[in-house]
């Protein structure tokens, strides 16, 4: 298949499994994202409208949410139309975009999850060094290098696969994913396959960052009460985020590559797309119930709102 000569159009087959229940299923995945907008917007807001919320770890929060909308919105849009649609493609400009913003969200969500186990780690292990070490500007640089870097891998990541020569249309998946199209070329893909493992190697190296800073931060923890009463406030609630990033990130990985197709398509589907399910609803409510300025923040706007309805 000559890419250059004619317009690839990816097929999405995916949704042969959700054929006999696409009305549930929408009005399912509208819920869903409608609640995606609600929650991680609602947090932002409350960060940028209250003064006591403008520090380093809750701008960072702030931009976990950022992220959770920027990725979302490369899938459930798309995912919404075709569960209306009869025919359920993609268009090769659009399956590239799809890939670039799914997975970019990925690993910023990554990067910010490591950039908020250093500032614990600061905040904790070394509490009279922290406002000197995280500082607004050092903050805003680091959280940019967050996104940048990403951005940057998988512009790299999409550029190599855009230049591969294809000899299928067949995607059997939800949504475009950068190994499914990878595997449809005609010829060699080792650069792409080396580079893949770098970019996964890369992204490992920042999860054993995160494990070696809660060991310490255990330690820190365990001297003395105040930095128990720390530990539980404003790290448990990055554990949990940390957990529902990489296990829902291992299933699509480890299925992706080497997955078998006797599994139930519905399960299949399940397993691609709880990454963009689970860490997008979660993450705000968990940061929400337990980060206790934030809580309060959000309690009393929602008291206001009850008098003002009154």
């Amino acid at each position: 298949m000559n890419q250059t000569s004619v317009e690839v159009i990816f097929s999405l087959s995916g949704f042969n499994a959700t054929t006999s229940y696409t009305v549930a299923l929408f009005s399912l995945t509208l819920l869903c994202y409608c609640l995606i907008l609600l929650v991680n917007v609602a947090l932002i807001l409350t960060v940028i409208f209250h003064q006591n919320l403008h520090e380093p770890m809750y701008f960072i929060v702030c931009n976990l949410c950022i992220n959770a909308l920027y990725g979302t919105a490369g899938f459930y849009p798309k995912f919404m139309y075709d569960l209306l649609s009869g025919t359920h493609v993609i268009t090769y400009a659009g399956c590239f975009l799809q890939i670039y913003v799914v997975y970019s969200y990925a690993m910023v969500d990554f990067s910010v999850l490591a950039l908020m186990a250093y500032d614990r780690y600061v905040a904790i292990c070394r509490p009279l060094t922290y406002h000197s070490v995280m500082t607004r500007p050092r903050t805003v640089a680091l959280v940019c290098l967050c996104w940048m870097v990403p951005l940057g891998c998988m512009l790299l990541v999409v550029g190599l696969t855009s230049v591969l020569k294809l000899c299928g249309s067949h995607i059997d998946k939800l949504y475009c994913e950068n190994w499914s199209v990878v595997k449809l070329s005609c010829g060699s893909t080792k650069v792409n396959d080396v580079v893949g493992l770098i970019v996964i190697a890369f992204y490992f190296v920042h999860v054993l960052y995160i494990g070696w800073s809660y060991v310490q931060l255990v330690k820190s923890a365990l001297s003395s009460k105040e930095g128990r009463r720390k530990f539980i406030q404003t790290c448990v609630p990055h554990l949990i985020c940390l957990f529902n990033v990489s296990t829902a990130l291992l299933f699509d990985l480890m299925y992706s590559r080497y997955g078998s197709t006797s599994v139930p398509q519905g399960l299949r589907n399940f397993m691609a797309v709880q990454f963009l399910i689970i860490p997008p609803v979660v993450n705000p409510v968990i940061y929400g119930l337990i980060l206790t300025k934030i809580r309060r923040q959000i309690m009393r706007l929602c008291a206001k709102n009850v008098i003002f309805t009154i």
